[in-house]
């Protein structure tokens, strides 16, 4: 793994340091760029090149060199930009953490015993464990119904896109909704450019109904982290986030009944 890594480290740093002016926000690639950067150094070229991409927006850092170049106050991203067309664009906040002050709330677990034996990664097990559990609806607070898995489509000035799972809902007043949900588990990490993704996504494909993205992340002691995010002035933000704990009836107190009773919206 070291050894991919850093073939991958030497790779995306050549294409960078070939396109980087000194103060640029934006430096764009494309992917035949890699396979010229792994031949002007004589290094093996990654089976699949999408993995190259992937594991530098959603695994592991740039490196320390381009991180450097970063405008003050502002770190780079891997953002698409057509078809197999990226760009390294500066942003002020690039990775989505869960609050660790956060209090989880505990939740029946209905979660399928032959579906947690089963799941193959910790993406697919979380996925499953927000559908069984119906945690998208409790989160938003909308009936709420999975309509694709692994949505993969194209859209303008990006290219391809994917969003983990898509969910459709309607509230109590008859408004309809539609939910990407991106989901990360183990050590992948959640982007702010896939929510951006994600809203252009909806414009694209949804545009009547009302886009609200979420996001889910396993925690420590298998505690998931729900985001759900708004556009601002300033970009893409977090407007919501909360904790939840699946547990057997056992685990969930009447004192700890009465607290949530007590809480606020």
């Amino acid at each position: 793994m070291a050894q991919k890594q850093n073939r991958y480290s030497q790779i995306i740093e050549h294409i960078f340091r070939s396109k980087f002016s000194k103060g640029s926000t934006r430096v764009e690639f494309e992917r035949t760029d890699i396979e010229t950067a792994a031949a002007k150094l004589e290094i093996r070229l990654p089976r699949n090149l999408g993995d190259l991409i992937y594991s530098f927006r959603y695994r592991v850092d740039l490196p320390d060199s381009i991180r450097a170049d970063a405008p003050s106050g502002m770190e780079w991203i891997i953002s698409p930009c057509g078809r197999a067309r990226y760009c390294f664009l500066a942003v002020s906040s690039a990775i989505i953490a869960p609050s660790p002050m956060l209090v989880a709330t505990k939740v029946l677990d209905a979660t399928p015993g032959i579906i947690d034996r089963y799941a193959l990664n910790d993406e697919q097990a979380l996925l499953a464990k927000l559908r069984y559990n119906r945690l998208v609806d409790l989160f938003t607070g909308v009936v709420c119904y999975s309509l694709q898995s692994h949505l993969r489509t194209a859209v303008s000035g990006m290219g391809q896109v994917e969003t983990d799972e898509v969910y459709v809902g309607v509230d109590r007043r008859g408004a309809h909704y539609v939910f990407p949900v991106q989901a990360k588990g183990g050590r992948d990490k959640l982007g702010i450019v896939q929510i951006e993704q994600d809203f252009a996504m909806c414009e694209s494909k949804f545009p009547k109904l009302l886009c609200r993205p979420v996001a889910a992340q396993f925690m420590e002691g298998g505690v998931i982290a729900i985001f759900e995010f708004e556009k601002t002035d300033s970009g893409v933000g977090v407007s919501c986030e909360k904790h939840y704990r699946l547990v057997p009836p056992s685990e969930l107190t009447e004192a700890e009944l009465e607290t949530y009773q007590r809480r606020s919206d």
